[in-house]
């Protein structure tokens, strides 16, 4: 029989430091979360007694501080979609995928949408520059050779650097609404399959994903093909899979897929093990009886999608208590379907 490790449990702060973490939030005038606050200072102290070296502290420092500033950084646009883009940083102005990522980035202005990019050149200064230096973000990347922000965005108080591509990563996936991958090289397919793999294991919420070429453009397509030829074929992958992200080289269509993925679907969260679904409009009650045949595959046990009323757990989030509510015992595991789901909602 194999012995078992004993597992070091972490140190708490004792009752005097207690005190004085409770002292310190009461300072800072902090009346929320709390909690929360306490354990976070708690872990930065425990570093303090752990050995933690120099270098990690700075890392843990650096990461702390550009996880905090760019929160402050989309702050104050909280409340407007945004899309964010991906492509090369090669692409020539005179390229028809510079010229469609261009076209791009205007339609989304025009259908509401702030546009984030890497701010580098290319196909992220072409959908920059389509939507105009107001309604857009740049997430740059230090790296080892220069990289000057694209023009459009170049010293606007909307472009922000990051040392690390993690925390860079983490920003582009929480602030966006949706994503669109124009063709790029290693860090747009980086982009494309780790939005994949968020997606797919619900580590991140369902949203539109758009492959784009350039009109009669067959770089996605291929790619597709290579998705389907080789990870779907060998059982690598699932088919619901593909519900999850759409190709073409329609701009227009492109569009529309983001636009309509909230036409009646606002957005999801999770109160226990049931998935709330908040809606613009109410689906009626024979639309909800087909619902629960169609997607009873999805579902936990014999329960069923139901009408519900805000959660008290929502409270922190007031200004969707108007909203209309589905409860869904989702089995948290067939992604592709809920976003086939989530489409269905959007017809009525």
């Amino acid at each position: 029989m194999k012995s078992k490790t004993a597992v070091k449990k972490p140190e708490t702060p004792s009752k005097p430091l207690d005190n004085n973490i409770e002292e310190l939030i009461e300072a800072a005038g902090i009346s929320g979360q709390r909690q929360l606050f306490r354990e976070m200072i708690s872990i930065i102290l425990r570093l303090g007694s752990d050995g933690t070296n120099v270098g990690d502290l700075k890392q843990f420092k650096r990461v702390m501080r550009e996880i905090s500033d760019a929160n402050q950084l989309f702050a104050p646009y909280r409340g407007i979609k945004k899309i964010s883009v991906f492509g090369s940083a090669r692409t020539k102005p005179t390229s028809p995928t510079y010229k469609a990522a261009l076209r791009f980035g205007q339609l989304m202005q025009e259908s509401g949408y702030m546009v984030i990019t890497g701010g580098g050149e290319g196909i992220m200064g072409a959908a920059q520059a389509g939507a105009g230096r107001e309604h857009g973000f740049a997430l740059n990347i230090e790296l080892p050779f220069e990289q000057d922000p694209n023009e459009t965005i170049r010293g606007d108080t909307k472009l922000f650097t990051f040392k690390y591509f993690f925390t860079r990563k983490l920003n582009f996936v929480k602030h966006s609404d949706a994503i669109a991958l124009f063709p790029g090289g290693f860090g747009t397919m980086d982009e494309a399959f780790e939005t994949f793999t968020l997606m797919q294991t619900g580590k991140s919420n369902i949203i539109p994903l758009v492959m784009v070429d350039a009109p009669r453009g067959n770089f996605w397509k291929t790619f597709e093909k290579y998705l389907r030829e080789h990870l779907l074929g060998d059982g690598l992958i699932s088919g619901e899979d593909f519900t999850l992200f759409k190709v073409t080289d329609d701009l227009e269509f492109a569009r529309r897929e983001v636009v309509n993925f909230y036409y009646n679907f606002h957005s999801y969260r999770y109160v226990g093990k049931v998935m709330i679904i908040r809606l613009q409009r109410q689906i009626p009650a024979g639309a909800l009886v087909r619902l629960n045949d169609d997607f009873h595959d999805i579902l936990r046990g014999d329960t069923l999608i139901t009408t519900c009323d805000p959660y008290p757990e929502e409270s922190n989030e007031p200004e969707l208590a108007s909203l209309a509510r589905l409860c869904v015992p989702f089995n948290r595991r067939n992604l592709g379907r809920l976003r086939a789901l989530l489409d269905r909602l959007n017809q009525f």
